[in-house]
């Protein structure tokens, strides 16, 4: 299956926090989206490995996604090195995705930086020829995704571009409330972390207020880039 989309994140539900209005809006318009993410967030404080699987399939469908795989690196301990960036390698001739999205290149957690780095070398490593990687037996082509966007996740990084997702936001905020055990919840007993108090979700909306507000809208996602955009009509621009 050939993806106009790959998000490669860290931790299930960065995705959904990062972009998942973005997501949404691609979907409604048509593109295949996928989501791959690194780890199962098994050293996450509440919930487990198998409720945090299940939370990921639930959300993957409020989204309307086309696929959503795990590499099962761990949690943590995942590093920028061959080995990883093989495997994220495979996924990306997998699915030859025109963009990508990734992680915020720093942020509150480590991993995130992390993740941001090595998605977006084993991007440019995808679309050298003679590294070699196959998928069920069958060998790879190299293939280069056009583009490589990072969104923005707890610290405040200034964004290169911001997509309105007003339309979407309430679809967003369903799929993170799909992760039950990790979000606010008045009845769970589990202890209270950085994203389970009531303020996350609050922060989060507001973030997204002030990004919308910056392009005339309700509520955007921004994105920062590592190259120059080029365009080809200024009038296009908002």
């Amino acid at each position: 299956m050939k993806l106009d989309i790959l998000v490669l994140a860290a931790h299930p539900d960065d995705a959904e926090l990062g972009c998942g209005g973005t997501i949404a809006r691609q979907v409604a318009l048509g593109n295949k989206v996928g989501i791959i993410d690194f780890t199962r967030g098994e050293l996450g404080t509440r919930g487990t490995v198998q409720t945090r699987d299940q939370e990921a399939k639930d959300s993957a469908q409020i989204l309307g996604i086309s696929v959503r795989e795990n590499l099962n690196f761990r949690d943590g301990f995942f590093k920028n090195d061959e080995e990883h960036q093989r495997e994220v390698i495979r996924v990306i001739r997998k699915y030859q995705p025109e963009i990508v999205l990734a992680n915020a290149t720093y942020d509150r957690h480590p991993d995130h930086g992390k993740g941001a780095g090595l998605a977006f070398e084993a991007c440019f490593y995808s679309g050298l020829a003679k590294i070699e990687t196959n998928d069920n037996g069958v060998n790879q082509k190299a293939w280069r995704p056009k583009h490589v966007y990072h969104f923005i996740q707890s610290q405040y990084i200034q964004p290169d571009f911001v997509v309105d997702v007003s339309d979407f936001w309430e679809t967003k905020m369903k799929s993170i409330r799909a992760y039950k055990t990790q979000f606010h919840n008045p009845e769970s007993n589990e202890p209270e972390t950085f994203i389970s108090s009531p303020a996350f979700i609050k922060f989060l909306e507001s973030r997204a207020q002030e990004l919308g507000h910056a392009i005339g809208a309700m509520y955007g996602e921004g994105f920062t880039v590592r190259r120059v955009i080029g365009v080809n009509d200024i009038l296009s621009i908002r």
